[in-house]
């Protein structure tokens, strides 16, 4: 089941609200929902999916969740396992904003590393 962007703006508002209050300290633009899905561009088209991000740019810190890659990962998904992705998804980006502005990086080093194995082992399956 694929819900419409709609819905999982419902669901993303209840789950932000399962977080602390202290996570949302200094994230400016709050927790976004953008309709595109948002594809990895070291990666062939469809291949990576990034679901979520932290920024921090000229307009502030916020989180944007990619409601079309969430569409192009889950769509045969129930309501259940769309919810669980959501949380882990929020839970990884605040893990983001909480490091930086601790001015630690280790969760940056993890997503860099599982990208280079992963495009690592696409390039070995390729012809």
């Amino acid at each position: 089941m694929t819900p419409t962007y709609e819905q999982m703006g419902n669901w993303l508002e209840e789950i932000a609200a399962q977080f602390p209050e202290a996570f949302f300290e200094d994230l400016d633009g709050g927790i976004q929902l953008e309709e595109t899905a948002l594809t990895d561009p070291d990666f062939p088209s469809g291949e990576m999916y990034i679901m979520g991000e932290y920024v921090h740019d000229l307009l502030g810190r916020y989180i944007l969740l990619y409601y079309g890659s969430f569409a192009a990962l889950l769509s045969d998904e129930d309501e259940a396992c769309w919810r669980d992705e959501i949380f882990a998804t929020v839970a990884h980006e605040f893990t983001h904003h909480l490091e930086e502005t601790a001015g630690l990086h280790a969760l940056d080093d993890k997503d860099m590393e599982f990208l280079r194995q992963a495009l690592e082992e696409f390039e070995e399956e390729e012809p």
